[in-house]
């Protein structure tokens, strides 16, 4: 993801919809959206007009139709959010806001091998206490 890219949550859905498909019309993209949420294709075109300014997305003319293709990486978009989110909030708070998130989060057994891993590897050379930078 493009440092600054800011994809607002209606975006995001457009955006996980290109990431699953990885090439898609926007008729394609206001037929499934259209099973989720009442939006009118006016609205669905708006976002991917939107999406394509921002960088987001390329465009190619076919026919009559217009092909959207992702230009950025969904783990590395999620990631940098992520990553812009926990550099915004204190850091006394980051450990108990990552425990809210990993409770409310549906994770697979792999997922949560992962988890226990890295938080194990870090645990070798974590502080005891974390200081708030605010």
């Amino acid at each position: 993801m493009t440092k600054g890219l800011e994809i607002t949550p209606a975006e995001w859905q457009v955006m996980r919809i290109v990431w699953t498909l990885g090439e898609t019309t926007s008729n394609q993209i206001i037929t499934i959206l259209q099973r989720k949420v009442d939006w009118k294709p006016a609205t669905v075109k708006t976002l991917l007009r939107r999406l394509v300014a921002k960088g987001a997305l390329s465009t190619t003319r076919q026919g009559r139709s217009f092909i959207y293709r992702p230009l950025v990486a969904e783990q590395s978009t999620m990631n940098q959010v992520a990553d812009d989110l926990f550099n915004s909030i204190c850091e006394h708070c980051v450990g108990q806001t990552l425990n809210h998130v990993v409770d409310q989060a549906t994770l697979s057994q792999d997922d949560i091998k992962r988890l226990q891993q890295t938080l194990k590897e870090k645990l070798a050379t974590a502080p005891e206490n974390v200081q708030c930078n605010c």
